[in-house]
C-alpha cells in the first residue's frame, strides 16, 4: 500500500501563480506539492516573446520564463508531479488531491489552475499559435506595429482587444458572427468611434491562412454561405475565457462563470483553501499578476498554517 504523505501546502497549477506561490512557500521551509498538469507551465508555454514581465530588458521566451520560475521552486525544495489533478477533497482535513492513481494529503491548498482561452478549433490556429494567432492583446500587440490585424469576436474583451491593437496596427478588423456588438455601450461608443477600427458583420471564420505565418482568413457569412478571403497579419481571439474549475464543483464557492470566489484577496470559502491567478481573475489575466497574487496566496497559507 502507498504512504500517504501529508504536505503543508499542495498548490494546483503551474502556471506563474502556483509556481510562484511553490517559491515562496518552499522557501519558508514548508513542505511544498505542485500538482503541474501533463502539460505543465501554464499560458505562457504557448507563448513565444514575452516582454512585460518585469526583469527582461530584452524580453524571454515564454516557456524559458516559466523554466527558469520551476527551477527556482525546486530549488528550495518544492516538489513537483507532471499529473493532472483529477477530483480534490476539500470538505475535510487534511485536504485531498486524486493525481494519476494516487491522492496525496495538504494542509492547505492553493488553486492555481489557471483559465483557458476558447478557441475556435481549427487546426492553423493550433499551427500558427504563436506566429500571428493570438489570444492576448496586451501581450502581443507591439509585435504587430504598423501591420493589419483581425480580432474575432463582439463582447467586451474582443473591443478591448481591438482598443488596445488600435494603438500599434495600421487598422484592425473585428469579425463577428452577428450584426451587433455583445459589448458594453461605453466600449461599443470607443470603438466605433476609432477610426483604425472597421468592423466585419456576419462572418464567421471558416480558417485561417499562411504556412509559417498568417497571412489572411477564409470568412464565411452565417447567412448565404459566401466564402471570402481577408488578408491580414495576425488574428487575434477574442471569444472568451474558461476557467479550469472542474474538479471543484459542489467543492468550493464559484461564480456563475465558474471563477472561483476570492476573498480578501485569496482566501476562499474554505479556512484553509486559497487562491491565485487567472481561476479568479477573470479581467487583469497578465503573467505578472498572477505571480503577484501567487505570492499573496503562499504568504496567507504560512498564516494560516502558523495559527493552526
Amino acid at each position: 500500500m502507498d504512504v500517504v504523505i501529508l504536505y503543508d501546502v499542495v498548490i494546483l497549477g503551474s502556471g506563474p501563480a502556483g509556481l510562484t506561490a511553490a517559491i515562496y512557500t518552499s522557501r519558508a521551509g514548508l513542505k511544498t506539492l505542485v500538482v503541474a498538469g501533463m502539460l505543465w507551465g501554464g499560458q505562457l508555454m504557448l507563448t513565444q516573446e514575452v516582454e512585460n514581465f518585469p526583469g527582461f530588458e530584452k524580453g524571454i521566451l515564454g516557456p524559458k520564463l516559466m523554466e527558469e520560475m520551476r527551477k527556482q521552486a525546486e530549488r528550495f525544495g518544492a516538489e513537483i508531479i507532471l499529473e493532472t489533478a483529477t477530483s480534490a477533497d476539500l470538505k475535510s482535513k487534511p485536504f485531498k488531491v486524486t493525481a494519476g492513481n494516487k491522492t496525496y494529503e495538504g494542509k492547505s491548498v492553493i488553486i492555481a489552475t489557471g483559465a483557458s482561452a476558447k478557441w475556435l478549433g481549427l487546426e492553423s490556429e493550433t499551427r500558427l499559435r504563436g506566429k500571428g494567432v493570438s489570444v492576448c492583446a496586451t501581450c502581443d500587440a507591439p509585435f504587430f506595429r504598423n501591420k493589419k490585424v483581425v480580432v474575432v469576436g463582439g463582447g467586451d474583451t474582443a473591443m478591448e482587444e481591438a482598443l488596445v491593437l488600435s494603438r500599434f496596427a495600421s487598422e484592425v478588423k473585428v469579425i463577428h458572427r452577428r450584426d451587433k456588438l455583445r459589448a458594453c455601450k461605453c466600449l461599443r461608443e470607443k470603438a466605433f468611434a476609432n477610426p483604425k477600427i472597421t468592423f466585419v458583420w456576419n462572418r464567421i471564420v471558416q480558417d485561417i491562412l499562411g504556412k509559417d505565418r498568417v497571412e489572411g482568413v477564409r470568412l464565411k457569412r452565417v447567412d448565404s454561405g459566401e466564402e471570402t478571403i481577408l488578408s491580414c497579419d495576425a488574428v487575434f481571439l477574442a471569444i472568451g475565457h474558461k476557467p479550469n474549475t472542474e474538479i471543484f464543483n459542489n467543492q468550493i464557492e464559484l461564480d456563475q462563470t465558474g471563477y472561483v470566489v476570492a476573498r480578501d484577496d485569496t482566501k476562499t470559502n474554505i479556512e484553509g483553501v486559497f487562491v491565485a491567478g487567472d481561476v479568479a481573475d477573470y479581467r487583469y489575466r497578465q503573467a505578472i499578476a498572477a505571480a503577484g497574487s501567487g505570492c499573496k496566496a503562499a504568504l496567507d497559507a504560512e498564516k494560516y498554517l502558523e495559527l493552526i
